[in-house]
């Protein structure tokens, strides 16, 4: 199909103006003023809306294989592309961990039958599977993921050794979750003598403390220098981190960056009171001067992407006590519009938001032909109305899980169109019932 849009302000490297586009196939073919209507097979007028490149997020738990309970592959994609997210990176502490090439590729080929959106896979590091990890295709795999604090299964990868080799040997990308992991278990046992196994929400921030964050962020940063490794680390959470971060080198050729999620840029630790355990995540969510410290990094560039870390869990199993209660929440399905209240609060600008959540992530990661607005780039767009507003329900939630941490909450903006490969996938709350996600690739 060739699908026109017509008089967009498209959002664009750092730029903003009205445009038609015209989509051909799976690519962006032209974008220019008043391209003409004949031809077309689809003509949508997007007067007054913003047009952006369609969300990459690089860090989510879409639960399948082995927790689809929790969520799965095609309704968790479904709900990203009802926010915008025509592309993720999914994590590979599912059950069983994607810690060999053979179980990644299990995932890729559920995700090939079953995903809304454009999918890639993290393989898993553990203690002792260097030889699977040398296998990884940096082609078609977006990097090696290292739990370095606590994680599903036999995945956290504390051997000093162990960590030296991956970081020496590996060309690919390696994704971190940083937290010192004696830290915490210390900090666990500490206030498990005061309280027992119900401890009160608030103090999860204090034992996944900024000391927990920093031993581990720093030492991983340490190693990269001295391998040459090329580090990632996901959701940083506290202010005293991003003074490991440099800004006066172009993304292109940092070594070392840095991922914040939307949750640490939206809540603090005051938030426990009334959200209690529906807003526990590792890392935790911290204070507000570390809240502030992360606004800071992101809008100098210490911090590069901004992402979700979508993880859900069903309710009842975020009904129990504090030492059971799993942590992680949703947060595809609002990303975008909860950036763009920030935007409307004045934090933050289209065009930074465009950069974080977009731009950046094709970047970094090297994705092909993806993340921007450009003629001859696949056609992942997203369509905002910058002045519908809608209240976060339990009517208007996709996840499978059925609830979001952000009920309740109400957002002055709407996505009103996603396409995934030039398809108009989600069009005012209808959904194609194909699916057009493709495997991403990357330009390595």
């Amino acid at each position: 199909m060739k699908i026109l849009i017509k008089n967009a302000k498209i959002v664009n490297e750092n730029q903003i103006f009205e445009s038609d586009l015209l989509i051909e196939k799976d690519l962006i073919s032209k974008i220019s003023k008043n391209i003409s209507e004949e031809g077309a097979d689809k003509i949508i007028d997007a007067s007054g809306k913003y047009l952006l490149p369609g969300i990459i997020d690089d860090q989510v738990h879409f639960r399948e294989p082995g927790l689809t309970h929790k969520g799965d592959i095609e309704s968790e994609s479904r709900a990203a592309i009802a926010g915008g997210v025509t592309s993720f990176i999914e994590q590979p502490n599912t059950v069983p961990n994607a810690v060999t090439k053979e179980l990644l590729e299990e995932k890729y080929q559920i995700a090939s039958e079953k995903s809304f959106a454009n999918y890639s896979f993290m393989m898993g590091g553990t203690n002792d599977n260097l030889e699977e990890i040398l296998k990884t295709n940096p082609r078609n795999v977006a990097g090696i993921k290292l739990f370095l604090g606590s994680s599903t299964g036999n995945m956290l990868v504390d051997n000093p050794e162990t960590l030296e080799n991956i970081f020496s040997k590996t060309k690919m990308l390696i994704a971190v979750h940083c937290e010192d992991e004696s830290t915490i278990r210390k900090n666990t046992e500490i206030y498990k003598e005061k309280f027992g196994e119900d401890i009160p929400m608030m103090y999860h921030h204090l034992i996944r403390s900024e000391e927990a964050c920093y031993l581990s962020s720093s030492k991983a940063v340490e190693l990269a220098k001295k391998t040459g490794a090329r580090l990632h680390i996901f959701h940083v959470s506290t202010a005293k981190e991003t003074e490991l971060f440099q800004n006066n080198i172009p993304l292109k050729d940092k070594k070392i960056t840095a991922e914040v999620c939307v949750h640490h840029l939206t809540f603090t630790n005051e938030d426990y009171e009334t959200k209690g355990t529906l807003i526990k995540w590792n890392p935790a969510v911290k204070t507000e001067k570390d809240k502030v410290g992360l606004w800071e990094a992101l809008l100098d560039d210490r911090i590069d992407i901004v992402a979700t870390d979508h993880a859900p869990h069903t309710w009842q199993e975020k009904q129990n006590v504090y030492t059971k209660a799993p942590s992680g929440a949703p947060l595809v399905q609002h990303s975008l519009v909860a950036m763009i209240e920030h935007f409307k609060k004045g934090k933050i600008s289209l065009e930074k938001i465009v950069e974080k959540m977009c731009h950046n992530p094709a970047i970094l990661f090297q994705i092909e032909k993806r993340g921007f607005v450009k003629e001859g780039f696949k056609a992942d767009l997203v369509l905002v109305d910058l002045d519908d507003e809608f209240t976060i329900s339990k009517e208007n939630i996709l996840y499978k899980c059925g609830w979001s941490p952000l009920e309740g909450m109400t957002f002055h903006s709407k996505i009103t169109h996603t396409f995934v490969n030039g398809n108009l996938v989600f069009e005012n709350g209808k959904f194609s019932e194909e699916k057009f996600g493709e495997r991403l690739l990357f330009e390595r």
